[in-house]
């Protein structure tokens, strides 16, 4: 089984088009040891040839232009995307979608019943790909079992339910749910490696937790450091939490709740990383703490292989 991160920060990417916050003004003028990145996304393959995307962000042309694995060359037109599954119907993890018309066949794409109402509603999606390439619908199962994607060969996926928000163009907005999002366990059965993707986490529940716990690798919700942090910075009047997303600070944060994951050699990798995250300066002192409680952070293009 193979990863790939794509893109590592958050909705806006870093630095943000229209931020000018310290870590984005610094980034670009130089000041702060940082490194840009794009919208949040993962690719995983079981043979290193066929792949599957998770999230197509708004950023994918350059995403696979920065990856050549997923342009293999193999015919006049070929890409390495072999499938597409959406964790949710967010704009920053669907918008990509409209970017691969250009297939030749259907689109396959799996995703959970909620998620496909949104993407052939509120925001159609699916309607404008008829258009084009067309979409290849597969339902993604919420019943805890593992299940097969015809482009990972040899690696199985389970999907967990998380408790969060849909769309702001949902219907079902202020009504979640089940199934608006997900957090995805990867599974290479010839070496039993587990792979949890979460990078939209609001709380943690016992499914989550028994997910958490089995992982050897944990790709998982990174987005503020404090709960408060987008009002203190006069960005927005919402928490973290009002966007469904667990801070690593504070009781009960992301970082409390990793120390207490007790399993050998995981490695635990914040990922969707909001521009006003401290933990971007490399040498500030949020970074640090990470380092001392054995977390890591996401940057596009880090890779993970495990098995043969």
């Amino acid at each position: 089984m193979k990863i790939r991160v794509l893109g590592s920060a958050a909705g806006g990417g870093f630095p943000q088009w229209n931020c000018n916050c310290r870590n984005c003004d610094g980034v670009r003028r130089g000041t702060l040891k940082a490194t840009p990145r794009t919208q949040s996304s993962i690719v995983v393959s079981g043979n290193g040839e066929d792949w599957l995307l998770v999230n197509a962000s708004p950023d994918i042309l350059a995403q696979i232009a920065a990856h050549p694995v997923l342009q293999p060359a193999r015919r006049v037109r070929d890409s390495g995307i072999a499938a597409v599954l959406t964790i949710d119907a967010q704009i920053d993890h669907v918008t990509g979608l409209l970017m691969l018309r250009e297939r030749s066949t259907p689109l396959p794409l799996y995703t959970t019943d909620v998620v496909w109402d949104d993407l052939s509603s509120g925001f159609p999606v699916t309607s404008i790909l008829s258009h084009y390439c067309g979409v290849e619908r597969h339902g993604v199962p919420l019943n805890g079992e593992p299940f097969a994607i015809s482009a990972l060969n040899g690696v199985q996926v389970e999907a967990v339910p998380l408790t969060s928000k849909a769309p702001p163009y949902s219907p079902h907005r202020h009504a979640p749910q089940r199934g608006d999002n997900l957090g995805l366990v990867f599974i290479d059965p010839a070496s039993g490696t587990r792979a949890f993707y979460a990078p939209g986490l609001g709380a943690i529940e016992p499914d989550v937790l028994a997910a958490m716990k089995s992982a050897d690798l944990l790709l998982i919700d990174g987005t503020c450091w404090t709960d408060d942090e987008m009002i203190g910075l006069g960005l927005s009047q919402k928490t973290a939490a009002d966007m469904g997303h667990l801070a690593q600070t504070g009781a009960g944060g992301m970082i409390e709740m990793l120390d207490s994951l007790t399993r050998p050699g995981v490695r635990k990798v914040l990922i969707h990383i909001n521009n006003t995250n401290p933990i971007l300066v490399e040498d500030g002192p949020e970074r640090r703490m990470l380092a001392e409680h054995g977390i890591e952070v996401a940057y596009d293009g880090m890779a993970f292989d495990f098995g043969a």
